[in-house]
């Protein structure tokens, strides 16, 4: 944990972990700072009440009852792509 808090805290652009990400650091920083901030909203932050019954609603329009559908989110973290596929036995 110590050594990925040292990388997050100190970017080391020229020596990357990533090339692409490393070049839009160094020459786009406004696209770079944009481009985290989506993931960190999309991928790092808690779901409000509002968007999990929004990702429950999406999987029940795919013909899965609401219980089987936030079960199978709760499960996977509410990564719709991952209940759709337990759900379908994949």
């Amino acid at each position: 944990m110590l050594s990925l808090q040292a990388l997050l805290c100190s970017p080391e652009p020229s020596d990357p972990q990533d090339a692409q990400v490393a070049k839009m650091y160094l020459n786009n920083k406004a696209e770079f700072d944009r481009t985290a901030k989506y993931w960190v909203t999309m991928y790092a932050s808690p779901k409000s009440e509002d968007s999990k019954e929004e990702a429950i609603k999406r999987v029940c329009e795919m013909g899965f009852d609401k219980e089987s559908a936030r079960k199978a989110l709760e499960k996977h973290k509410w990564d719709e792509s991952a209940a759709v596929n337990s759900l379908l036995g994949m």
